[in-house]
Formats: structure tokens, C-alpha cells, sequence
């Protein structure tokens, strides 16, 4: 028998809360349901945080439900109110680019064929034409103010010195707009999101059956942390996005894979389709072997092809193994070089600069003592080639593709440098 869908999220940690199971439960038998996510443009990309929500709604798609992918032109041009501080707002010309590349970041993720054909939309297009007059007579009469305070957010920002602008005080309004929207052109019954955005949910829910009369449903999923409870998806570069351009291939497969035991197995089941048997059988083998780190290979090997497709994904095996003398870094094409200078901190020196002072710039070594020591010693190395001349000089000879040079001492201190006239 096949695994209801609540239940396999609930063995992957992806409920939070939702407006009741037992509906929920019964609604899904029923038959397909229609359902939504939203995304702010509020960045030129999405991010692994997102990632959460768009895998999850792929799950249920795959479950035989339609999914509705909405980017929010309208309310991107808000802000959905920080815990502090007021969102700057950003230009409406900057807010509609986003729009267009945040909707290339999911399209991939979702099947637009078949009688559960996902569906893009864009609350910019129920919103644009809509008078002052209207929003506050056919949305505005079914809010009320307490239940409008009262959220975790909005509380917090009228404690706080700073305050909340009428603007964002006015977020939830137009994202419960949305799902009376939805409902009433597609019928969609559901919408899910973070933990963090309950109270915009439960906005949605509550306009729609003072409004139509009817119960819809909402789930949340937990914000994702790691097992000591500190924020997930930060790296000392910054945020881990979707866009190659901002967070290479590389760096994208690095982050991945240098995730601890205590949280590896965890991040498997949220973020790939693996089947709970495949799973279970890298839980045993990170507590057996973790030294082998199979499971933080898979998750890197299978998120990495998720996002940016299996090619960029050998490629960043093929750089990881090279950098460390197991590859051959000729092979490395100038991109994936680039996001591995992006990675490791990759610096620029000037032209003719000696491995002395390369291991230095590279942040390898403390001091030109220790560069020293180290090429003597027979433990420095120029593209994975031993060096015993601390005065080599570092030439177009040693340039790899896009003018990078790699240097290492030891076994697995690593740095990239670029020699410029």
C-alpha cells in the first residue's frame, strides 16, 4: 500500500503545522486538490530556504495533486515585514527583472504536462487595476485589526523602536488576497509555506471563508537549522542561492558536502527524492562508517544535479578531486575554476610573484617563514606539482583556464591564485 503523502512529509520533517490533519487528510483523498506557493522577488535569486518550499510542492505534484508556482510581482513590491527593520523598497522596473528569473528558477523543478500540469502565476496581474477604493471595500472589511496585531511579526515590529510602516503592516492583506484569488480562478484548496509565514497563511484561509463561505487548508514547513540549532544556509561567503552566477556549481557542491553527521541524514529527506529505504541505509552507514562521508557525498551529488543539472554537478566533483591532486585541474573549464576561486577566497597578485608569496596571498600559510618552510620541507605544490624552489615564479606557464593557478601545501590546505600585469 502506498504511503499516504501527510505521512511521508511528516517522516521528512516537512510539517509544521497546518490548519487542521484530519481535513487535510480527507481533502487529499477526495481527489486532486489544487494548491499554491508563493515567492517574493525580493532578491535576483532564490535561495536554498526556497528550495524547501519548491521540493515540497514537487512532492505533491508527483502525488497527483496541481500545483500552482506563484511569483509575487504585486507583493514583491511590499515587503513581507522583517522581525526588525524596515525592507528598503525596491524599484518597480528591478522588482519585475526578478519576477522573470525567479520564474526560471522554478519552472525546471515542476512538469507543465498532464492533467496535473503545474501553472505559473503572478499576483501582479489581479492587483495592478485594482482601485484604493476596492482593495479596502471588497479585501480590507474581512481583516480585523486584533487578529492583524496579534501576528508574531507584525507584534514584534510595534514593540520595537523602529515600528511598522502601514506598507508592511499591510502584507498579509494582500498575500490572503492572493489565495481568495486563486481560489475563486483555480479552485486551489492549499497553500504552504515556512513556519515563519503562518500568520500570512492563515490570513489566506480565514478571507477566503469569510469571503466565499468555504474551509481551506494550509501547511507549514519548519524553518531548517542545523542539530545545535544555529542557522542553516549561511556560509562566511553569505547566503547559498540557486543562481550559478551568485553561488557557483562548486561552492554549491562544497556546502553541501561539508555538512556535519549530526544533520546530513536530516537534509537527505528534505531536499532529495530518494526513497525512504535508500535513506535509511546511509543513516546506517553514517553511524557505522562516517568516515567514509558516503551520505554527505550523496546529498551533495543530488542537490547540486537538482539545481544546476548533473554536467555542472561532475564538474564539481571533477574540481573538488583535482584541487586536492586527485584529478587533472588541466581539465577544469575557466567557470568552474572561477567558482572555486570564489570558494576559496581566490586573490590576485601581480605577475612574476614566487610561491613564497602565493601561499601567503592564498591565506595557506601565516607568514613567508612558513611558505618557506613548507616548500623545503616538500610540502608545497603549483597545479598538484611539488616545488623545492621557494624563488619559483609563478608565470603564463603555470596559468590554468581563466589565468588561475592552484596552490597547496600538504594534503588539504588549498588556495587559488590569479597572476595580473
Amino acid at each position: 500500500m502506498t504511503e499516504h503523502l501527510l505521512d511521508e512529509l511528516a517522516w521528512r520533517g516537512l510539517i509544521s503545522q497546518t490548519t487542521g490533519d484530519d481535513e487535510l487528510r480527507a481533502a487529499l483523498d477526495e481527489g486532486p486538490i489544487t494548491l499554491y506557493c508563493g515567492f517574493d522577488p525580493t532578491a535576483p535569486s532564490l535561495h536554498i530556504g526556497n528550495l524547501v518550499q519548491i521540493l515540497t510542492v514537487r512532492r505533491f505534484q508527483l502525488a497527483g495533486h496541481k500545483p500552482l508556482m506563484l511569483v509575487g510581482g504585486a507583493t514583491g513590491l511590499i515587503g513581507d515585514p522583517k522581525m526588525a527593520g524596515e525592507r528598503t523598497l525596491n524599484p518597480v522596473e528591478v522588482v519585475h527583472a526578478w519576477v522573470e528569473r525567479i520564474r526560471g528558477q522554478i519552472e525546471p523543478f515542476m512538469s507543465f504536462e498532464g492533467e496535473n500540469a503545474a501553472r505559473m502565476v503572478n499576483n501582479y496581474e489581479w492587483t495592478k487595476d485594482m482601485s484604493a477604493i476596492e482593495l479596502l471595500r471588497d479585501v480590507g472589511k474581512y481583516f480585523r485589526l486584533g487578529t492583524m496585531i496579534a501576528k508574531d511579526t507584525v507584534a514584534r515590529r510595534l514593540h520595537s523602536d523602529e515600528g511598522i510602516s502601514y506598507t508592511e503592516f499591510s502584507y498579509q492583506v494582500m498575500q490572503g488576497m492572493d489565495y481568495l484569488e486563486l481560489y475563486r480562478r483555480y479552485g486551489c484548496t492549499l497553500q504552504t509555506g515556512g513556519s515563519d509565514q503562518w500568520g500570512n497563511l492563515t490570513s489566506g484561509t480565514e478571507l477566503t471563508r469569510k469571503a466565499e463561505g468555504v474551509s481551506v487548508h494550509a501547511l507549514s514547513t519548519p524553518l531548517i537549522t542545523k542539530a545545535d540549532g544555529t542557522k542553516f544556509g549561511k556560509t562566511e561567503s553569505g547566503t547559498v542561492w540557486l543562481d550559478a552566477a551568485m553561488t557557483s556549481p562548486y561552492a554549491f557542491y562544497q556546502f553541501w558536502l561539508n555538512q556535519a553527521d549530526a544533520d546530513v541524514v536530516n537534509y537527505i529527506k528534505v531536499f532529495t527524492f530518494l526513497t525512504r529505504e535508500e535513506i535509511e541505509a546511509l543513516e546506517v552507514k553514517v553511524a557505522e562508517e562516517p568516515f567514509r562521508r558516503e551520505a554527505q557525498r550523496t546529498l551533495a551529488w543530488e542537490v547540486t544535479t537538482l539545481v544546476h543539472g548533473e554536467a555542472a554537478a561532475q564538474g564539481a566533483v571533477d574540481a573538488s578531486q583535482a584541487l586536492f591532486g586527485r584529478g587533472e585541474l588541466g581539465s577544469l573549464d575557466e567557470s568552474t575554476l572561477a567558482g572555486c576561486a570564489q570558494e576559496l577566497g581566490g586573490a590576485e597578485v601581480p605577475a612574476g610573484t614566487t610561491i613564497v608569496d602565493a601561499l601567503v596571498a592564498a591565506g595557506i600559510v601565516d607568514s613567508k617563514s612558513a611558505a618557506r618552510r613548507a616548500v623545503q620541507e616538500g610540502g608545497a605544490y603549483v597545479n598538484n606539482e611539488r616545488v623545492d624552489d621557494p624563488e619559483l615564479a609563478l608565470g603564463s606557464d603555470h596559468a590554468l583556464a581563466g589565468g588561475w593557478v592552484v596552490v597547496r601545501r600538504g594534503k588539504k590546505s588549498v588556495g587559488i591564485v590569479r597572476p595580473v600585469a
